[in-house]
């Protein structure tokens, strides 16, 4: 076994990526206080070349110095839209047709595995790393899903359990029913 050269991955250059077959699902990202985090969500929303971003209240937008540092470059090959609250962001999704899908652990959320997965696409709506999902925008949601957890924190970073439901809706959409 030897490690794949640059050259190898067949990586889409900055021209072509823009064209090619984006996945179906939006990331809502509600108040999410670390600019490291929103990074992560640009760099896995380009590796799985998800449709973009909604970042809503005092996310950081790019350009920022962190956000930067972590999304390598994600911020130009992403597109994204910024809202002063997610309910805004919640509309333009809407118009868009995508299901609204809360990510939180609520009464009566699906397990990630029973995810749906309409034509139209999915907005996944991720909140802030402490307090989660606000109420109200819960209000506006379709459903909630959830990452099993098996553990005894049941808790994980908003980022690593964005690429643990952003990987589970890239491979369906792009595996199972491309």
């Amino acid at each position: 076994m030897r490690k794949r050269s640059t050259s190898e991955l067949n990586r889409l250059n900055p021209e072509s990526y823009p064209k090619t077959y984006k996945t179906p699902v939006w990331v809502i990202l509600e108040n999410i206080r670390s600019a490291h985090n929103v990074g992560s969500f640009f760099r896995t929303a380009d590796a799985f070349g998800l449709a973009g971003i909604s970042l809503c209240g005092y996310c950081a937008k790019p350009p920022h110095k962190q956000l930067d540092k972590v999304a390598l470059g994600a911020t130009d090959s992403v597109p994204w839209l910024g809202f002063d609250n997610t309910t805004d962001s919640i509309k333009e999704a809407r118009k868009k047709g995508y299901l609204i899908l809360a990510v939180e652990q609520v009464q009566g959320a699906q397990s990630l595995e029973n995810m749906p997965y309409p034509e139209n696409g999915i907005a996944l709506v991720f909140g802030n790393e402490v307090n989660g999902i606000e109420e109200r925008t819960l209000s506006l949601c379709d459903g909630a899903i959830e990452v099993p957890q098996f553990g005894m924190k049941h808790s994980l970073n908003v980022s690593v359990c964005g690429g643990s439901v952003l990987w589970e809706a890239t491979r369906k959409y792009r595996l199972d029913f491309k």
